[in-house]
């Protein structure tokens, strides 16, 4: 799944907001941290604004905090926000049936879209920061090097 930089950039400020909520960070705070644009983000925060997941505190020393559930909003319910998400196949028009392979590659395709979908519903952004927390993509790195020497090795 593709996302579109807004959705990425909300997914960066709900995530960090909500890792500590009663924190308030700018919107140049956290672009600064993840060099994406101050500018954008400050209309993703808008809309998260009116969504309710993020309060604005304006004025000297202003910025965001967190507003909603982190253990009940999931990844999807930010993504919703911002993406038409799962539309692309129910509202595909019709296609006219094709060679099998089409049509196979066209089964797969829908049911990998349906399998990120499900994920990402069942990910609420506390398992997301737990998940951060763990950092096990760490270890999968630094075990990806022994791997392709024991491959070239054989």
């Amino acid at each position: 799944m593709k996302l579109q930089k807004a959705t990425e950039f909300a997914l960066y400020a709900v995530l960090e907001l909500a890792a500590d909520p009663s924190r308030q960070l700018t919107a140049v705070e956290i672009a600064e941290k993840y060099g994406i644009s101050s500018h954008h983000l400050a209309k993703v925060l808008r809309d998260l604004g009116r969504a309710g997941l993020v309060d604005a505190v304006r004025g000297v020393g202003g910025g965001y905090r967190f507003a909603g559930n982190a253990k009940r909003l999931t990844l999807m319910d930010v993504i919703r926000l911002f993406e038409d998400a799962g539309s692309e196949s129910e509202d595909a028009a019709p296609r006219p049936p094709g060679e099998d392979i089409a049509e196979g590659l066209r089964f797969v395709l829908a049911e990998i879209d349906a399998q990120t979908g499900a994920t990402l519903c069942s990910i609420s952004l506390s398992t997301m920061l737990k998940l951060v927390a763990r950092r096990p993509w760490t270890a999968a790195a630094e075990t990806r090097p022994a791997r392709r020497a024991a491959r070239r090795a054989r």
